[in-house]
This record gives structure tokens, sequence and C-alpha cells, in this order.
């Protein structure tokens, strides 16, 4: 696991996890029997010999150019993929998660929609949309959206869906809720950074100093894990428990190895409880 994962209850932003539903616009089959809006164009005669083979090429294409932050080409590749089949749940799943990284809200809200439509128990799909609908504060919907998911009995990642739900219980405020919904998440997969670190923020929220330092000790045990978030939260836990030595050891590592990040500003502007 990368050392570039985030504190999603502070920064929001977790790595693999983006989301958005329909109120408006959204690429669907028309009634005529027509294509998607998404479909049309691009399809030759070599495309229709395997439009399965062709589709799925295309998304995995997509996926790693939305990986890599190039959004544009990755609508390009969906496209194409949509052009040779056109009604893939997976195809519908993406351009959500890539309209939400291009900002436009109602085109990514309308193909998480289309993609629940045809495959209405996609634990994934739900998992993305939930994640969407809390970083647009719609916390009701989007723990319905990771409930479903989590109520699908093949579905396999009950650990980052649980992670999700205490990181948008702890947006909403509701702090004992993220406890229990991180607690949880940390039984399933305990060597989750992500996980350790979002449990540690909660429990110091709720001035639970000595068990959130246990938490994110173990994070900065493992150098690979280890950065400007979870050091300065290492800090900011040792000074409420008077530990002014741990202070000064967790600064030293991150003004060392972190000097120009956010944490280490604020460090030197002495505004810990920020």
């Amino acid at each position: 696991m990368s050392a570039r994962w985030f504190g999603a209850v502070r920064v929001a932003s977790l790595v693999a996890s983006l989301a958005l539903l329909s109120a408006c616009t959204t690429t669907t089959t028309s009634s005529s029997g027509g294509e998607s809006t998404e479909a049309r164009g691009g399809r030759t005669a070599a495309d229709n010999a395997d439009p399965e083979r062709l589709a799925r090429t295309r998304l995995d294409l997509a996926a790693a150019y939305l990986g890599r932050g190039q959004a544009q080409t990755a609508l390009v590749e969906v496209r194409a993929a949509l052009a040779a089949k056109a009604d893939l749940p997976d195809a519908y799943r993406l351009l959500g998660l890539i309209y939400a990284q291009l900002g436009d809200l109602r085109q990514a809200e309308g193909n998480f929609q289309r993609a629940l439509q045809l495959a209405p128990g996609d634990a994934d799909t739900m998992h993305n949309y939930g994640w969407f609908l809390c970083q647009q504060q719609r916390y009701t919907e989007a723990d319905a959206q990771f409930t479903a998911a989590l109520a699908q009995p093949l579905y396999r990642d009950g650990a980052r869906t649980t992670l999700l739900i205490g990181i948008c219980q702890a947006r909403a405020g509701r702090w004992a809720d993220a406890e229990r919904s991180l607690s949880r998440a940390f039984e399933l997969d305990p060597a989750n950074p992500t996980i350790a670190y979002n449990l540690s923020e909660v429990l110091y929220r709720r001035g639970e100093f000595e068990r959130a330092r246990f938490y994110v000790k173990r994070l900065n045990a493992v150098p690979e894990y280890t950065n400007a978030e979870s050091l300065w939260l290492a800090a900011r836990i040792e000074r409420r428990l008077g530990n002014m030595g741990g202070v000064q050891d967790f600064a030293r590592q991150l003004r060392e190895r972190f000097p120009q990040s956010r944490q280490a500003q604020q460090l030197e502007l002495g505004r810990f409880d920020d």
C-alpha cells in the first residue's frame, strides 16, 4: 500500500474513492430504441467482431487514464467502449467517476443511476455513489447506499465501505457513530493505514487521547505509511497528553521529512488546535 494515502476525515480525499445519481441529464437508451448518447460514434466493422472484449479493453484503458488524472482521455475511451457495447454497467459507473473528477455533478449522478439501473445489486457502484453523496453532504442518502452495498451477499470489500461510513459520520459531526464504524473497519482490516489514521483522528476529537495515540503510533511505526498528516496528528496528541518530548520528536520529523507541507506550516505557526 502506497505511502500516499490521505487522512480522509480532514482532507476528504480517499485514494480510489470517488462517487455520484440523477435528477436530470443522464446517459440512457432513448425510448425510440437508439443508443445512449455516450454510445454513439466510432464503431467499425472490426469492432463488431468481439464487442464485449473490445469494450472491456477500452474500459481498462479508461480506468488507467483516470487513475493518472487524465479524465478527458478516459472519457474518450469509455465512449469507445459504449460504442462497442452500450449496456455495460461498469462503463456507466466509470463515467460517473470521470464526470465527478471533471466537476460535472449532474452527468456523474446520471451515470451512476444508469449503472444501478443496469445492475441493481452492484456493490461497487453503491460504494462509489455513496462516497459521492457524502462529498455532497447528502449523508442520509450516502448511508443508504453504503448499507445496501454491505448487504450484498458476495461483496468482499466491507472494510473499505465501513471506512467510508465512518468518514461520512465524522463529517456530519456524528463522532460516536464514526468511532464505532471506524473501529469495525479496523477489525476487518487492521493493516490499513487510512483506517488507522481516521480512527485516531476521531478518537482525538472525542478527547480519547491515549487510545488515539495507540492507533497513530501503529501507523507511524511503518516508515512507508508515515506522512505529514500522521506526524502532525501524533504531535497534537502528545501535546494533549502533556508529553512535550514527544511533541518535539514528531515536530522534528515533520520539519525534516515534510518541510513544505501544510502541517509543517501549522507547526511553525503553533496552530495545534485548528
